[in-house]
């Protein structure tokens, strides 16, 4: 494999799946220009989150818990969250709770896709092993960033709950990458445990895009149109 189709193919997935769940959007898709800037913010996360991660890591140890929930999933989590809540969660182009599950993914796949990356120019590398990752870390760093964005969705518009689905925006994530990372490091057997952990995940990131449209204030617009015509 030559050194521009490795970088593609570490690329691909998670091109691949924004372009899927951005597309999934059914009333009003968001403008380009912003979901790309997320991605390049998450592309750019990578850097200050392995910093500080470095320094959890020195603080807590190894111990797989520690490791899994806290130094990988609430630094890399929270780091997401707070670009959401600080760029685009008061913008205006945030206009119905699908919007929350696009940027929220466009961060996290921005990430993920920086992340692996990394990993491929850094580790001997195969087709296996990306097709791996794609299957594994690039997509459950989607499907954290569905369930961050549904959150992120509920908080905008259903803003007498505000403060509790801002919490559950970073809570469930965290929880949800935790017990990923906690598997792949503590079962010797870890394939078989993530299969259906990956099956949860996807069914979960599914119900979650569905009814995050289903809320969306342009449904009634389109029905509306729809009985006028």
């Amino acid at each position: 494999m030559t050194f521009i189709s490795v970088l593609a193919g570490a690329a691909a997935p998670g091109l691949a799946l924004l372009s899927y769940i951005y597309l999934k959007d059914r009333y009003q898709a968001e403008p380009l220009h912003l979901v790309c800037r997320l991605f390049l913010f998450g592309l750019l996360l990578v850097f200050p989150v392995m910093l500080f991660q470095r320094g959890t890591a020195l603080l807590l140890g190894d111990d797989p818990v520690a490791f899994a929930f806290l130094t990988t999933a609430a630094v890399e989590e929270t780091a997401k969250w707070l670009i959401i809540l600080i760029t685009v969660f008061r913008h205006a182009e945030f206009d119905e709770p699908y919007d929350g599950i696009v940027y929220a993914t466009a961060v996290s796949l921005g990430f993920a896709t920086m992340e692996n990356l990394f990993y491929v120019l850094s580790e001997p590398y195969s087709l296996s092993t990306i097709l791996l990752r794609a299957i594994l870390p690039v997509s459950g760093h989607a499907l954290f960033g569905i369930i961050m964005g549904y959150y992120f969705g509920r908080a905008k518009f259903f803003k007498y709950d505000k403060a509790r689905y801002l919490a559950y925006a970073l809570i469930f994530p965290v929880f949800w990458h935790g017990l990923f990372d906690f598997v792949i490091l503590s079962a010797a057997n870890w394939v078989w445990l993530m299969i259906p952990l990956m099956a949860v995940l996807w069914i979960r990131g599914l119900t979650k895009m569905k009814r995050a449209n289903s809320y969306s204030p342009l449904r009634m617009m389109a029905r509306e149109e729809e009985f006028k015509m």
